[in-house]
């Protein structure tokens, strides 16, 4: 293929990248956006295999079957409980992949001072992403204690082998040779580091890691661009590693959290939140629908255990009830709710629930006072009060959605356990609430049963 062909080619694919993931902004077009970012993917990757002459047509083709068959069946068969593991292991296999790459540069005979540098750059970052992404999906899959693990001397530790990287990625990039002993300490002190930069998080903390790494993966590739002179892995590879650092300083900013805390691991130790007891007034399905059918507004607050009990479809189907009963309907979202970023914001488009009536954290709680009826649906830890009021809480600081200010407050959970970051929660002990046990499916359909009665 001549040149001209092959940058136009990436020229085209760069432009689908970008506009794709300018529609990824909006729930209305994210769709869209996933599938001209894929097109522009797919273009990337066979003009690349097409033009350094790699496989013939008939194995490319065979390598997109294949891939596609993988991705639709995760697409079909991965539950939207199982996702935020899915999007762990898929940062994670983007940091191998870029480590491989970059390690792959060594094999082209002899290899330039800056061709060292980018190389020793992409295994370090592939390595930390790799075997940190499997360290979060370890904790996400609950396979790992989700609680953060703070070892005696951690920071110490982790100092230790940064210094040791560094040294390591001085001695290799001074004689870069792919089977050097040098080599193989670099990628061993990558992995290292990137299980110690993930153990020692909590996790309530997991969709800022989540996002973290998303971003290293996308730094990881783009270093491995330059390692093999490929132009569109360096857009592509740059393009996911600044959004990722946009998500990830909005998750901080969501939790309360420093940016730099993150990076250096700094928001994992372990603190103890103060005991809450108290008296739980607990409701039933009936009492429940004769105060929703009274009431005049009404807002969901979705939550992790929303997922769990695959109830999206079930409040969608209340929350027409109630607006067809003349109450004004809305779904209040949490920026971390859930386990990954924008978790109850695809659940809900699943279910059909209209964007419009999706409303953000900063946006709700100035109308809490006036909300009749706060239905928290198996969210904890972004509901807890304990935020504003416990110093001694690790969430202490992070803005949460203002439940407890609403008239009457429903908390529809299965038991009193505590949320992800293992916290008591005293929003449900409060004067306003009522806990309606059980599974959320289960209880909803119960209330939404009485509405058609």
């Amino acid at each position: 293929m001549s040149a001209v062909y092959i940058n136009l080619a990436y020229i085209a694919a760069a432009l689908l990248f970008v506009f794709g993931l300018k529609m990824l902004g909006s729930p209305a077009t994210a769709r869209r956006g996933n599938l001209i970012s894929s097109t522009g993917m797919l273009i990337a990757v066979v003009v690349t295999l097409a033009s350094e002459q790699i496989l013939s047509y008939e194995w490319i083709a065979a390598g997109v079957a294949i891939g596609a068959l993988i991705g639709a069946s995760a697409s079909r068969l991965v539950k939207m409980t199982s996702m935020p593991e899915m999007v762990a292991l898929f940062n994670g296999s983007g940091g191998v992949a870029s480590l491989l790459v970059g390690w792959s540069a060594l094999y082209g005979g002899e290899v330039s001072t800056f061709t060292g540098v980018v190389v020793m750059l992409s295994v370090l970052i592939g390595g930390v992403t790799a075997s940190g992404s499997v360290i979060a999906w370890g904790k996400l899959s609950e396979i790992l204690p989700s609680r953060a693990l703070v070892l005696a001397g951690q920071r110490f530790c982790n100092g230790m082998i940064l210094a040791a990287v560094i040294v390591a990625g001085v001695l290799f990039t001074m004689a870069p040779q792919p089977d050097s002993w040098v080599f193989f300490a670099l990628l061993g002190l990558a992995l290292l580091l990137g299980v110690m930069a993930v153990v020692p998080i909590g996790g309530a903390d997991m969709p800022v890691v989540i996002s973290l790494l998303n971003s290293y993966s996308g730094l990881a590739a783009c270093a491995a661009g330059f390692a093999i002179n490929n132009n569109i892995l360096i857009v592509a590879g740059s393009l996911v590693g600044a959004a990722g650092i946009i998500l990830t300083n909005i998750m901080c900013k969501a939790m309360n959290r420093s940016l730099a805390n993150v990076l250096f691991s700094g928001f994992g130790a372990a603190k103890t939140a103060t005991a809450v007891e108290g008296e739980v007034k607990p409701i039933n399905v009936e009492d429940a629908y004769l105060i929703l059918e009274a009431a005049s507004s009404v807002t969901f607050v979705p939550g992790y255990g929303m997922a769990v009990a695959q109830a999206q479809h079930v409040v969608c189907e209340l929350g027409d009830l109630l607006e067809h009963n003349g109450t004004d309907v809305s779904y209040a979202i949490h920026p971390v709710a859930g386990r990954m970023p924008g978790h109850m914001n695809v659940l809900l488009a699943e279910a059909s629930v209209s964007y419009d009536q999706l409303v953000e954290m900063d946006d709700i709680n100035p109308r809490m006072d006036n909300i009749d009826v706060a239905v928290v649906i198996g969210a904890n830890d972004v509901v807890n009060p304990a935020a504003r009021t416990d110093t001694a809480s690790p969430i202490y600081g992070m803005p949460i959605i203002d439940v407890d200010r609403a008239r009457t407050v429903f908390v529809l959970k299965r038991s009193m356990a505590s949320g992800f970051s293992g916290v008591d929660n005293p929003l449900f002990f409060g004067e306003n609430t009522r806990m309606l046990f059980g599974d959320a499916k289960e209880s909803l359909s119960g209330i939404i049963g009485e509405f058609k009665a």
